[in-house]
């Protein structure tokens, strides 16, 4: 019996991938064990976007690979993003890896551990034009409530800074039939929520069939009965079409949410940026959103401290995140990835002013969020259950406005039961930070 202890690191989209190879390696018959201390096998899905995700990828090597020097381990295999971008250099620099695969060529980790197993040192990286779909019964590893469908991969988009098209290629959609079927299966194993990622998910199908065509696919998986809510991110706000909006306005299970990555808001870093948007039509784009579905709630990401931004360009950015009142934001500081354009470009913001203006946008945005989440109080929210909090008795779970692992929770102190994945009707009564703390709405009455 070989034990495999696998490890997925970063984006939704790299743990659908890990969640694809975990069902082709118990396919196969490997067992998937939780301590690395027992496994045989020791397997890295890697992350390499911005220079934290692959210090923690390279860090998470170096610890697994000790176990491959003085433990039970018998093979370590590197996967993923940083496997893809530094092919030649983690064999060579870290000698305990036995073998390293290419982003096309997950699917093939069953016949890389039979190789490994074997005694190999291997190597395999198909074409970035390639789309593995592999027919398998994914593993979840996310509670089984909710799941990840990956509906496209790679990116056509090139913007400066990023370094995506080089490791996972041109955009490709996966095709419409096969994610129905990986959605029904995710569903009869008790998935509620269905989150669709991918680089940009706005443009799924326009490779396949000649248009966009996410708002068909979105009606196609309201028609599974198991599914409850059905999440979109990842939209580039220049891809939003009508029939998409109006998908969303009609059909019930889409949350009224979506995530637009803006970047920014000045246009000439927007432009330096290689975005295709201006601050203009990122405000038209928003508005209309805002009018068509009322209550939508928008999150969006933005990059501090990228090249040549001034302080005029950082107070614009400032403007427009108090004149747009968006309902959740996040900021990164800009990372300088070698082999892209930005990486080259003069005047460089030194770290320090980076994280100074990380933290004047987070701080607006907090004092944004208080008083939207001040607002909340008093109203009844539909929540799905994600777990319970023995220290403080109450149990955590989310509203329609909030996705896993990047937005706030909403606490729910009850004396009753509740499992994960329950739907609940829940009353607002406290905000606190970016979380909300409420009561069941039958209690709440009594």
């Amino acid at each position: 019996m070989i034990k495999i202890f696998f490890v997925s690191l970063g984006c939704d989209k790299n743990l659908a991938d890990s969640e694809v190879m975990l069902g082709l390696l118990e396919q196969k018959g490997y067992v998937i064990t939780d301590e690395e201390e027992e496994a045989d096998v020791i397997i890295i899905n890697t992350c390499c976007f911005i220079h934290d995700a692959k210090e923690e990828s390279i860090q998470a090597i170096l610890e697994m690979a000790e176990y491959r020097k003085s433990g039970k381990c018998r093979a370590l295999i590197v996967t993923g993003c940083l496997a893809q971008r530094y092919r030649q250099e983690i064999p060579k620099e870290i000698e305990e890896v036995d073998a390293v695969l290419g982003t096309a060529s997950y699917d093939e980790i069953a016949e890389t551990v039979e190789r490994v197993l074997s005694g190999q040192k291997y190597e395999h990286y198909q074409s970035l034009d390639r789309l593995p779909l592999p027919d398998v019964k994914r593993i979840v590893t996310t509670g089984g409530h909710y799941a990840y469908l990956k509906i496209a991969e790679g990116c056509d988009k090139h913007c400066t800074y990023c370094i995506i098209p080089k490791i996972r290629g041109n955009f490709r959609s996966v095709p419409m039939e096969n994610l129905l079927a990986q959605a029904r299966e995710l569903a009869e194993q008790g998935v509620k929520e269905l989150i669709l990622v991918a680089q940009e998910t706005t443009l799924y199908g326009v490779d396949l069939y000649g248009e966009k065509r996410l708002h068909v696919l979105l009606r196609e998986l309201c028609r599974i009965p198991q599914l409850r809510w059905i999440r979109v991110l990842y939209c580039y706000p220049e891809e939003i079409y009508d029939e998409l909006i109006e998908t969303m306005r009609q059909k019930k299970k889409i949350c009224h949410y979506l995530d637009l990555p803006i970047q920014h808001a000045s246009d000439r870093i927007l432009k330096r940026m290689g975005r295709r948007t201006t601050r203009e039509q990122l405000a038209q784009i928003i508005q209309k959103l805002r009018e068509r579905v009322p209550d939508i709630v928008l999150r969006t990401t933005l990059i501090a401290g990228f090249p040549g931004e001034t302080e005029e360009d950082h107070a614009q950015l400032m403007d427009f995140v108090d004149e747009m009142e968006f309902d959740r934001l996040g900021v990164f500081t800009y990372s300088q990835e070698e082999d892209t354009p930005a990486a080259e470009m003069e005047d460089q913001i030194p770290e320090q002013v980076k994280e100074a203006r990380r933290d004047d946008l987070m701080e607006l945005q907090q004092e944004i969020v208080f008083e939207k989440n001040e607002q909340m109080c008093g109203r009844v929210l539909t929540v799905m259950v994600e777990g319970f909090l023995t220290e403080e008795q109450v149990y955590v779970a989310r509203g329609y406005g909030d996705a896993p692992g990047v937005d706030g929770y909403v606490f729910v102190e009850t004396d009753e039961e509740l499992m994960s994945g329950d739907f609940l009707r829940v009353r607002i009564t406290k905000a606190q930070d970016y979380d909300l703390i409420g009561v069941l709405e039958n209690e709440s009455s009594e």
